[in-house]
């Protein structure tokens, strides 16, 4: 079974900067895909911040284009997400992701004004 251990959230002013680290640990037969979700209060669905295929391949959801960076370590499969000049609108609960259905705790990222 995969686990997925994430790191890296808290509480920064607007303009800010976080970075998120998301590992996979366990029995693990293949990575395919990666990547990051967020469920933002009162929302019932989590939207794509970004994700990155086995080939490196990135996509980015729309409202991160241009601020968040999605990288991945060459040894152990961890993901990172670098998330620049921060708004209050990003606050959300970030959740990381092993395709097809793997999740992560969520880890809370607050972004005050």
């Amino acid at each position: 079974q995969v686990h997925l251990v994430e790191s890296g959230g808290g509480f920064v002013q607007a303009g800010g900067s976080l970075r998120l680290s998301c590992a996979p640990s366990g029995s693990i037969e293949s990575i395919n895909v990666m990547g990051w979700y967020r469920q933002a209060p009162g929302k019932q669905r989590r939207e794509l911040v970004a994700h990155i295929t086995s080939f490196g391949s990135i996509e980015y959801g729309d409202p991160v284009k241009g601020r968040f960076t999605l990288s991945r370590g060459n040894a152990n499969n961890t993901i990172y997400l670098q998330m620049n000049n921060l708004k209050p609108e990003d606050t959300a609960v970030y959740y990381c992701i092993l395709y097809p259905s793997t999740w992560g705790q969520g880890t809370q990222v607050t972004v005050s004004s």
